[in-house]
C-alpha cells in the first residue's frame, strides 16, 4: 500500500515564500513520477510542477519561473520551492506520485496555501 503525505501550507503574503514537502512511502518502484497539483475553490485541479526520478521537471505556465520542484529520490520526497507568490496562488495543493510500469496514480490529503494581498 502507497502513502503521500503533504506538509508545509499556510498562509503567507504576496510577494513572499513557501515550501512544501511531499513524502511517499510503501511499495515504490525506482521509474514514477511526483509532483504537485492545485485547486482553487470553483475551478479544476491544475497542475503545477512534477519530476521524474531522473530529474526531468514540468512546469505549469502560471508558475513558470517562481517555482521550483526537488525530489530526493532515496527518501521518496518531492518539495515545492514557491517565491514571489501571489494571491491567484491560493489554493489547495496536492501531491501525486505516479508509478509508471502500475500506471497508477496516488494523492495526498491536500494542504492549503492562502496567499493574502
Amino acid at each position: 500500500q502507497v502513502q503521500v503525505v503533504e506538509s508545509g501550507g499556510g498562509l503567507v503574503q504576496a510577494g513572499g515564500s513557501l515550501r512544501l514537502s511531499c513524502a511517499a512511502s510503501g511499495s515504490i518502484f525506482r521509474l514514477n513520477r511526483m509532483g504537485w497539483y492545485r485547486q482553487a475553490p470553483g475551478k479544476q485541479r491544475e497542475l503545477v510542477a512534477t519530476i521524474t526520478n531522473g530529474g526531468t521537471t514540468t512546469y505549469g505556465d502560471s508558475v513558470e519561473g517562481r517555482f521550483t520542484i526537488s525530489r530526493d529520490n532515496a527518501k521518496n520526497t518531492v518539495y515545492l520551492q514557491m517565491n514571489s507568490l501571489k494571491p491567484e496562488d491560493t489554493a489547495v495543493y496536492y501531491c501525486n506520485l505516479f508509478q509508471l510500469l502500475l500506471n497508477s496514480d496516488y494523492w495526498g490529503q491536500g494542504t492549503q496555501v492562502t496567499v493574502s494581498s
